[in-house]
């Protein structure tokens, strides 16, 4: 079944959508009054309906079911992400909404190769942005997760205020199951670019109460690391049953 967001909350049995989503609805999808179509809101309601009429540039559903979403995480991990080379941050955001990350953040670190302007850096975080929000329908998630605006990494150490930081460190760190104990109900994971952290990086991070930790004995790419990241967390924390 198709997945949609809604700006606004769906009060009555019906709704009207244009824009985009009107258009992806008829032009892109093909699809036809009849058919059945999922409108997820801003206060994650899950809601069922039929379109009604196709038109104008207009999309009228008739709601039938409303309830809770219940596909997002109890845990709310935010991934500092310091901006690899190439398009591999697109893969990154793709992948991680889909596994069910809170809200990116990307990180212009001591070590950073890719290094874009201003200018460029507004219009990758626009496509960044839309990237994220197709992820989150593909995968029916209860809520589109922001992609911010890159800071450095100095920012992002300031304003992580979360139950639990950790760095992931090629150099290694405690095991991820260990840093879990107290159950924490946010997260931040700090992951590097190719060519890792800075030891003064490190230190930051620890000064701010955070901690390392270790994905193994193995170096993984810059674009692996952080989907083998979030996963572990998701399983240690419960949220692959």
């Amino acid at each position: 079944m198709a997945w949609f967001f809604t700006d606004t909350e769906l009060e009555s049995s019906a709704a009207v959508l244009t824009g985009e989503t009107a258009v992806h609805i008829e032009k892109s999808l093909r699809m036809k009054p009849g058919e059945e179509i999922t409108l997820c809101t801003p206060a994650q309601m899950q809601c069922t309906g039929k379109i009604e009429s196709i038109s104008g540039g207009q999309v009228v559903v008739q709601i039938t079911e409303k309830k809770p979403c219940e596909q997002e995480p109890d845990v709310q991990i935010t991934l500092y992400q310091a901006l690899p080379k190439g398009d591999k941050m697109e893969l990154i955001i793709q992948k991680c909404v889909e596994l069910g990350i809170h809200e990116i953040v990307p990180v212009l670190s001591a070590r950073c190769i890719s290094r874009p302007d201003a200018k460029t850096l507004i219009k990758k975080q626009k496509r960044w942005q839309k990237i994220a929000v197709q992820a989150a329908m593909q995968s029916r998630r209860g809520r589109i997760p922001q992609v911010h605006a890159p800071k450095t990494f100095a920012q992002a150490v300031q304003e992580a205020k979360h139950d639990l930081s950790i760095l992931f460190y090629e150099c290694g760190g405690e095991p991820v199951r260990a840093l879990l104990q107290q159950n924490p109900g946010t997260i931040g994971m700090f992951i590097g670019s190719e060519g890792g952290f800075e030891e003064a990086e490190v230190q930051q991070v620890l000064q701010k109460g955070g901690r390392t930790a270790t994905l193994g004995r193995r170096i993984l790419r810059a674009e692996t690391a952080p989907l083998a990241a979030l996963s572990v967390l998701m399983y240690e924390t419960g949220n692959f049953e």
